[in-house]
């Protein structure tokens, strides 16, 4: 096995759909890739939502003796543990409120209070619940909210692409929150991920030797206001980093060239 080599996996859109469970053909190939390197899963959402999604993979043994978990753009780290029960062993972990300061962390939770408000009426969106999530080291906004339906997902989609909501309140938060010290970025398909500057996915490198892996990176956000952008951009001039439209093409570039590179 080539323990030097770690590829580097966004979840939502990359190795599953749009909040959705990985599919067979997908832990198949993460399996194989498994058999010649460790594989890491960074991803803005928090560990809850990456067991809800991958929870199958961590059933093969290949794969838990090979994963590590970077919730939060890796400003979380974990890795499975032996057990036969799905458990993890946190290996480091961070906080947005120690890092800001709660009066500071308080003024950002009010900006976005302010401007869910101001969302719900100018514009048509389904509202679910569940509206303004902090995970610790992150907050994530969604202005339909994380109990969004699948089909409230597509209707916000649908009202996004021709209003192009999230760019306009992107703008306005991006403004509101820049003496904070803050980045914000673009979550998915409906929401937004808010964190302290320098705490983009480019974190995720910070627990490993960086000297000693030959590190790769597949992503679908791969665009200035997406949340993989730093990561592609800094993997992208070793021909490491690859924009994926979708698990199908996931699957196509870990066949087609990364274990055509590590693995044969």
């Amino acid at each position: 096995m080539n323990q030097e080599s770690l590829v580097l996996f966004d979840v939502d859109g990359t190795l599953t759909e749009a909040r959705q469970a990985i599919q067979t053909p997908m832990i198949a190939a993460l399996r194989e890739l498994c058999e010649y390197c460790e594989i890491g899963l960074v991803t803005g959402s928090g560990l809850e939502y990456i067991k809800e999604q991958l929870w199958p993979i961590f059933n093969s043994n290949i794969i838990k003796r090979n994963c590590h978990l970077l919730p939060c753009n890796g400003t979380e780290y974990l890795v499975p543990t032996e057990d036969k029960e799905i458990a993890f062993h946190t290996v480091a972990a961070n906080s947005m409120i120690k890092e800001m300061g709660p009066s500071e962390f308080n003024k950002l939770m009010s900006m976005l209070c302010d401007l869910q408000s101001r969302v719900s009426l100018n514009y048509p969106i389904p509202l679910s619940g569940h509206f303004i999530q902090n995970r610790e080291s992150m907050v994530n906004w969604c202005p339909i909210g994380r109990n969004a339906t699948t089909e409230q997902r597509k209707e916000f989609e649908l009202l996004d692409k021709e209003h192009r909501i999230r760019l306009k309140y992107m703008s306005l938060l991006s403004d509101a929150i820049k003496d904070l010290g803050l980045t914000v970025k673009l979550g998915g398909d409906t929401s937004f991920d808010i964190y302290p500057r320098g705490w983009d996915k480019t974190y995720a490198l910070s627990h490993f030797d960086i000297e000693a892996w030959d590190i790769w990176f597949v992503g679908d956000r791969c665009y200035p206001e997406g949340n993989d952008y730093e990561l592609f951009e800094l993997l992208k001039h070793q021909e490491r980093s690859f924009e994926t439209g979708g698990p199908d093409e996931t699957i196509e570039i870990i066949n087609n060239y990364i274990l055509k590179e590590i693995g044969y």
